[in-house]
């Protein structure tokens, strides 16, 4: 697929810019945008008319992934494949079709920028203590009704604050403010694919990793194009059954499974993230079914997070996940054979530490975000000498 840089942009990302600035934008505009109606048989994906603009917003840029029917366009970035008439926008906002080509219109306009810890993310087998360089545009392909980042990721691009910082700038900030990874992550990097994918590009050139902090629900051949970039991930599977998916999180389960399936093929290391939502996902056999899954198809080392709930967004009338809930899931996931499992928002707990999966002594402490003991040694524990599955400094 051709690809359309507008004025600048050729130059600004061909070029690295030095003394990138660190900032915070904190999105509070409101979505006036009406939700249409489903078009295509077949096609699954819930449009907006009307509020698309009639020319390339910014430094909109042609999206890689889509196929032409006339002047209609059908996205072929991640499972809703929008069936999209000029003017029509996609589920995730950030896409639109203008006059028959679909653009992105997040490219080098992000909302949210910080440098955050790895554990945020979060990853423990990833050059732990470490920090990295984050970055978000708006935008979401799911309807999660648990959002914790709704203010960005149910926005459309120009109803938010945002700057400008283009790949190349990226990765001159990341090494300005000394992180050795860059993640994209707080929205869903997915609807940012093109300024992820080159953005990832340009750091690999640079000897940064990158990092996805996703979903997960990308089609294939995309996620095969990116993966090759991509150091590590987090990859949020929400729930393991196909019906919460819709009715919590507007999506379905195969393509996330499928993700996971594509990244331990491509080689790169990933942890899963499980939010527990009571009411939705308080099943402990479901639990054991998607541990089951886990298990075969991808092994007992990449490691689970279990993260507690706390009220947020839509499904604010709901308690947050009892602790003994978690704790609960952690041991019956480690009693079907997962090697590395932890708990999330639950600070000065047990299940936030790593332990070795051999002789089972504590390899790193954690105390929130911080690293207060790191008893492993070029990748291994220095108690038994066995190999800790993940990526650690050499």
């Amino acid at each position: 697929m051709t690809r359309l840089y507008t004025r600048k942009e050729f130059i600004r990302t061909a070029c690295a810019c030095t003394g990138a600035s660190l900032f915070f934008f904190d999105s509070t505009f409101s979505n006036t945008a009406a939700q249409g109606s489903k078009k295509g048989k077949g096609i699954r994906g819930t449009v907006f008319r009307g509020d698309a603009p009639d020319k390339p917003w910014k430094w909109s840029i042609e999206a890689r992934y889509y196929e032409k029917k006339g002047k209609d366009t059908i996205c072929l970035l991640c499972p809703n494949r929008c069936y999209l008439k000029p003017g029509d926008r996609s589920v995730c906002r950030s896409r639109v079709n203008i006059d028959g080509k679909l653009y992105s219109l997040t490219y080098g306009n992000p909302c949210s920028i910080h440098v955050d810890p790895i554990e945020k993310k979060p990853l423990n087998h990833f050059h732990p203590g470490s920090s990295v360089f984050s970055i978000a545009a708006t935008g979401c392909n799911l309807r999660c009704l648990n959002c914790q980042n709704w203010e960005i990721s149910q926005k459309r691009p120009e109803d938010v604050a945002h700057g400008e910082l283009f790949p190349a700038d990226v990765v001159a900030s990341a090494i300005k403010n000394h992180t050795p990874s860059i993640a994209y992550t707080y929205s869903e990097a997915i609807t940012y694919y093109e300024y992820m994918f080159d953005t990832s590009r340009f750091a690999r050139e640079a000897g940064i990793n990158s990092i996805l902090v996703s979903n997960g629900y990308i089609n294939d051949k995309p996620l095969i194009e990116l993966a090759p970039f991509i150091d590590g991930a987090n990859i949020n599977l929400k729930s393991f059954d196909n019906d919460i998916y819709m009715v919590l999180n507007g999506g379905t389960l195969d393509p996330v499974l499928n993700t996971l399936k594509r990244l331990k093929e491509a080689g790169t290391w990933f942890e899963i993230t499980t939010l527990v939502v009571p009411t939705y996902i308080d099943d402990p056999d479901m639990i054991k079914r998607m541990c089951g899954w886990i298990l075969k198809e991808l092994g007992p080392d990449y490691p689970l997070h279990f993260s507690r709930f706390f009220p947020n967004y839509r499904l604010n009338r709901l308690p947050p996940t009892p602790v003994s809930q978690l704790e609960g899931f952690r041991n019956l996931a480690r009693k079907e054979g997962l090697h590395y499992v932890y708990l999330g928002n639950v600070p000065a707990h047990e299940g936030n530490n790593t332990y070795c999966h051999n002789c089972s002594k504590l390899l790193i402490e954690r105390t929130g975000y911080t690293i207060a003991k790191n008893n492993i040694a070029k990748g291994k524990c220095i108690y038994c000498g066995t190999q800790i599955p993940g990526r650690w400094a050499a």
